[in-house]
């Protein structure tokens, strides 16, 4: 089979190779991949940013495809069945955070840029009915994130005011889709004029370029204050985020793209009640959730790129530069 390795000789550091076909094991199914997707996760594996990497696994952590083999003591019901893949392995019984195991397909298990991948039967999910291949691919890794953020840590309401940064990348894109259907009011910010367009024409209410000197205190002004905020950036734009909030409201960090904040206000912090809230991935029952919520709205992901895996250096490049508007897939 075909797989897009981690090859750090190489100069791309990334090398499609012929593969042996995994096994399928006892509790696991083998999957035939349709389609799959990248994450940033994907490129700082490329760029070694990423702990435990190893030359040679299989990247990717979202992948849609059809079940082609069972292992012992699985249902050889599920057959042929149309599945997405949670990425997330060993949560624990902790709903509030991740065990220690806990992992993620793609480094330093082989992940879903290859022809087939073996992984447990409870990974695997009815793909949603509503949603083409890619589309599929787009969903979980993602849109757990943004679930978790939004709904779990960030107790989204009806009519709060939402401001989801940096958007463009795929968990701030289904975070402001979430948001939408769940009855919130949504802006967007990133550095990108045409990105805030495209925001606006999917439902965001405005959006605020963060280059632009003073952005927050304009923002603060033009609605009044953010009840709950998004982000995957943190870094210095920190304080810019907590000025932009109404006392009392709540800023989610799942990322920190940006690195960590060079000060924290700690005045501006405790006197306007505000809550600074750590979220990553999420748990199974997350995941169930987030698929929920997919179908009841019929929430779509919204697709940058398709690829061919022969292209597979051309998909990371637009991720490192940053020009994709939702997810970049790939097909075998």
């Amino acid at each position: 089979m075909k797989g897009i390795v981690l090859q750090r000789k190489q100069a791309a550091k990334i090398q499609l190779l012929d593969l042996p076909k995994p096994a399928c094991g006892p509790g696991e199914v083998l999957i035939k991949i349709k389609a799959a997707a990248l994450n940033h996760r994907d490129e700082w594996c490329r760029k070694g940013l990423y702990p435990n990497l190893k030359d040679g696994v299989v990247l990717g952590s979202d992948g849609a495809g059809i079940v082609e083999e069972v292992g012992a003591g699985v249902d050889s019901s599920l057959l042929g069945n149309e599945v997405i893949i949670n990425a997330a392995k060993n949560w624990g019984s902790n709903e509030k955070a991740q065990a220690k195991e806990f992992e993620i397909l793609g480094m330093p298990s082989h992940g879903t840029l290859a022809e087939y991948i073996a992984v447990p039967a409870d990974r695997i999910h009815a793909k949603p009915m509503h949603l083409n291949w890619e589309e599929a691919a787009a969903l979980p890794l993602a849109g757990l994130t943004a679930y978790r953020a939004l709904v779990v840590k960030g107790q989204v309401q009806v009519g709060d005011q939402v401001l989801v940064t940096g958007i463009g990348g795929g968990v701030a894109q289904f975070a402001a889709q979430f948001a939408l259907a769940l009855g919130a009011k949504v802006f967007v910010s990133s550095s990108a004029p045409e990105k805030i367009a495209q925001a606006i024409d999917q439902g965001a209410s405005a959006g605020f370029n963060y280059t632009q000197a003073n952005w927050s205190a304009a923002a603060l002004q033009q609605t009044g204050g953010m009840n709950l905020v998004i982000d995957g950036a943190s870094g210095d734009t920190l304080s810019n985020l907590m000025e932009v909030c109404k006392p009392g409201a709540r800023i989610v960090f799942y990322g920190a793209t940006r690195g960590n904040p060079g000060q924290l206000e700690a005045r501006k912090l405790f006197w306007n009640q505000l809550q600074l809230i750590g979220s990553t991935m999420g748990s199974d029952a997350d995941f169930l959730q987030m698929l929920q919520l997919v179908e009841k709205f019929k929430i779509k992901p919204v697709v940058d790129q398709c690829y061919p895996f022969s292209q597979a250096e051309a998909a990371f490049d637009r991720m490192k530069e940053g020009k994709q508007f939702g997810k970049i897939t790939l097909v075998p």
